[in-house]
């Protein structure tokens, strides 16, 4: 359960990347099966050529930015459709993972050196001291995703998601958004690769099939039960949802399903948490859980403002 708990996390910054395009651009963003193997093959490949580890991580953030940069150009240069442009890069990727891979189709970490290492000798891998390291991690990298998107370049990318039309009459350049956008995200997704390939201890050229369904079950499911009121909120909630879908899988396996099924739990979960929403029973309970919210509220006000007028009262008194 803690091993789920440890991937649900490192998952989670593919995840935010997903988020990204996602949610934030409204971009349906299908790179992201190949830009993980991307960031996995690079990683693995500067390990076993004697690389530091912490820059092979780097180089895999690196690399998925230039698959995502790929796709940009592809949508808003050549003018291909979004879901194409992601389709192409996603086909051409594979080939170019294969030679990053120098033609191998598995590469072995297990005696090298990895990010890992420290914690695996020190005994705290699969430990809940090494789950709250890799939460802070996670975490570091949600505070700054949060800090961009409350940037100028951040809430015009919101922006360029929501109404494109309407930010491109204020002058901003919707193509850039666009670029921006998916290079920050195919980043994290590489980034997640990176680490993914180091904690197991492989990189595997179809380690990243069905990758975009694992990171959009993660988005839905984390923000349908946890809400998406602010930013804040929305990034807590893909972390969240990320960790509660790996637990899913992690007690489906020990339950004695087989692994081949796992790509057929992860579509019936997206389809779970896309139809719930939309059930009665679901928008009554959250037609509820909101009024308690307001409840709450009004209640805290109600009792600030009687402790404001109790002040004045007892100040008027005293003089």
């Amino acid at each position: 359960m803690i091993a789920g708990i440890e991937l649900g996390l490192i998952y989670a910054i593919m995840a935010l990347g997903v988020y990204l395009t996602f949610r934030v651009l409204d971009f349906p963003d299908l790179t992201v099966d190949q830009s993980f193997t991307s960031g996995a093959a690079t990683a693995a490949m500067v390990i076993l050529h004697g690389g530091s580890p912490w820059f092979a991580t780097v180089v895999g953030f690196v690399v998925g930015a230039f698959a995502g940069l790929i796709t940009a150009l592809l949508h808003t240069k050549a003018r291909i459709n979004g879901l194409l442009a992601g389709i192409l890069t996603m086909t051409a990727l594979y080939s170019v993972n294969l030679r990053l891979m120098g033609g191998k189709a598995n590469l072995a970490l297990l005696r090298e050196e990895t990010v890992f290492t420290p914690l695996r000798e020190a005994g705290l891998q699969g430990t809940v001291v090494g789950v709250l390291l890799l939460l802070v991690g996670v975490l570091l990298v949600k505070l700054a995703l949060d800090w961009f998107l409350y940037t100028d370049a951040g809430l015009a990318m919101q922006a360029t998601g929501d109404n494109p039309e309407m930010i491109r009459s204020f002058g901003v350049n919707t193509d850039r958004q666009k670029i921006l956008g998916l290079c920050l995200s195919n980043a994290l997704v590489g980034l997640s690769g990176a680490l993914i390939a180091q904690y197991q201890g492989f990189a595997d050229i179809g380690m990243g099939i069905g990758m975009i369904v694992v990171g959009l079950a993660s988005v839905i499911l984390g923000q349908g039960i946890f809400g998406t009121r602010t930013v804040v909120i929305a990034t807590l909630a893909v972390i969240l949802g990320s960790v509660l879908y790996r637990l899913v899988i992690t007690v489906a396996l020990q339950a004695g399903l087989n692994p081949s099924d796992m790509k057929l739990i992860s579509a019936v979960l997206v389809v779970i948490a896309l139809v719930l929403p939309q059930l009665g029973v679901y928008k009554r309970w959250k037609r509820h859980r909101t009024l308690r919210a307001a409840q709450a509220v009004q209640a805290d006000v109600r009792s600030r403002a009687r402790r404001t007028v109790d002040t004045g009262v007892s100040g008027r008194t005293g003089a």
